[in-house]
């Protein structure tokens, strides 16, 4: 019998490099253990992305600046913030980013994809996910990943994404269009880093991706098949700990440094 292909999202094979044990946490273990509270960085990422996608939804002669701040507005959460103050501020921010950001971009092209789902075989992999938006420019395909993040990105960043490499195979092949570009837009700063993959570059995201599936997939099975789980889902103890949502659940991550506070990772 043929191995059966392993679903896999970049977030999954993330997780699995990040922390085994948090990829058990999260993927594996039912029910899931209880997650930390809200994290304001990525409420704000959350609210930033749930706007520009209803953005372009809108008719074309509603596409303004102005429209795109005001959507940030009616999609924000103070989750995860210290206060209403600091929510305020943030919020006002995040409207800026917007509005510049549609300022700066050519609004007028409807995109191919909006969050859009995609997923197709590849090598001994599924590769899928959710892509921010697609665009149609000149006959090819281009992703488009909006960032939020404390750090400006650059052209690395983008070439050596494996998100955005694989969202680049999966679209390729679920709607049957080349697709070789990718792109980091940066709203706080406004910049744009871009990519255009080659052949060659997809086939050693994709290699590098199929060994972290066939890993987890080997400690996966191990585990069903009476396998102990601290063995086969060690904790990888570093930087993140401090943010990891399963801390409470994790003596060697509570070992390894003070909890960040909720808005400790927002954008200066």
């Amino acid at each position: 019998m043929p191995k059966k292909l392993v679903r896999v999202t970049p977030s999954k094979l993330a997780t699995w490099m990040d922390c085994p044990r948090r990829y058990r946490m999260t993927y594996i273990d039912r029910p899931t253990p209880q997650r930390g509270g809200a994290y304001a960085h990525s409420t704000l990422g959350a609210v930033v992305h749930n706007a520009l996608r209803a953005f372009f939804d809108l008719p074309l002669d509603k596409r303004t600046p102005e429209t795109g701040a005001a959507l940030v507005t009616t999609h924000w959460k103070d989750d995860g913030f210290a206060d209403g103050g600091q929510a305020a501020v943030y919020r006002d921010r995040a409207r800026e980013w917007v509005a510049r950001y549609l300022a700066e971009t050519d609004v007028s092209v409807d995109p191919i994809g909006l969050e859009r789902w995609v997923s197709a075989p590849a090598g001994t992999i599924v590769a899928e996910g959710r892509v921010d938006r697609i665009d149609d420019r000149d006959g090819e395909l281009v992703i488009v990943d909006y960032k939020t993040g404390r750090q400006a990105l650059t052209t690395d960043d983008a070439r050596g994404s494996q998100a955005l490499a694989m969202y680049a195979i999966a679209t390729t092949r679920t709607l049957r269009r080349k697709c070789r570009r990718v792109e980091l837009h940066h709203l706080p700063t406004g910049e744009v880093a871009v990519w255009e993959h080659t052949d060659e570059s997809l086939a050693r995201h994709q290699k590098r991706a199929e060994e972290t599936a066939e890993e987890l997939q080997l400690a996966t099975d191990t585990l069903e098949a009476g396998g102990d789980p601290d063995v086969l889902f060690p904790p990888q103890v570093g930087r993140q700990c401090s943010w990891c949502d399963f801390r409470r659940h994790c003596p060697e991550g509570q070992a390894a440094g003070p909890p960040t506070a909720p808005w400790g990772m927002l954008p200066p």
